[in-house]
């Protein structure tokens, strides 16, 4: 579909595959831009995979970006206990590594440490997948709680019941081309288009 392939183009990661077109974050064009730089310029990413440090603590994974960025010893203090306060579970399990954490709490790590940096858009793609219901609402929560904060967030996901509650702007995409594009409330009410596009 090129949901991932989108993502990872965006993030700097991967490089577009079109032969048209350009990356734009506000009035900056991002368009060839190494990953470092766009994180910079305050966009985080979750990836499909998590791509967590398995072999280090789970307070380590979330101090790397505050340490490469050079954020002053209370500043991270601040910050690492605001991320506890989304990520309770977290907090109790600092000493662990990554590998040793569940799947649901290598998902919550991916998230937290993608909010470390307070970044002003965060894209994650598919984070909610092979989670159990539970770790999936919670999931949501914190997606609400990023909106109210002012983070953008572009998230592509499989599950649409939960896709369409957290969302402002629906795009559906089919074969790579965007199949819709409109307000979740417009895409529920368009039976047909709900039935040609995602079989439901």
């Amino acid at each position: 579909m090129g949901k991932s392939t989108t993502m990872k183009s965006i993030m700097g990661i991967a490089p577009p595959v079109v032969q048209s077109g350009k990356i734009r974050f506000g009035d900056t064009e991002i368009t060839h831009w190494h990953a470092y730089k766009v994180a910079r310029l305050g966009i985080g990413y979750v990836p499909e995979d998590r791509r967590i440090f398995p072999l280090l603590t789970v307070q380590e994974n979330l101090r790397i970006g505050l340490d490469v960025f050079g954020v002053a010893k209370e500043m991270k203090k601040s910050i690492l206990e605001r991320i506890y306060g989304y990520f309770p579970r977290l907090g109790q399990r600092l000493s662990q590594l990554g590998e040793s954490l569940s799947g649901g709490e290598q998902q919550m790590l991916a998230i937290a440490r993608a909010m470390v940096m307070d970044p002003r858009l965060i894209l994650m793609d598919e984070p909610t997948e092979g989670l159990m219901p539970l770790l999936v609402e919670e999931i949501k929560e914190i997606i609400k709680v990023l909106k109210q904060n002012g983070t953008s967030v572009l998230l592509v996901e499989q599950s649409v019941a939960m896709a369409l509650e957290v969302s402002d702007r629906v795009y559906v995409m089919d074969k790579g081309t965007i199949g819709f594009h409109g307000s979740p409330k417009a895409f529920q009410e368009n039976e047909t288009l709900m039935k040609e596009l995602l079989g439901v």
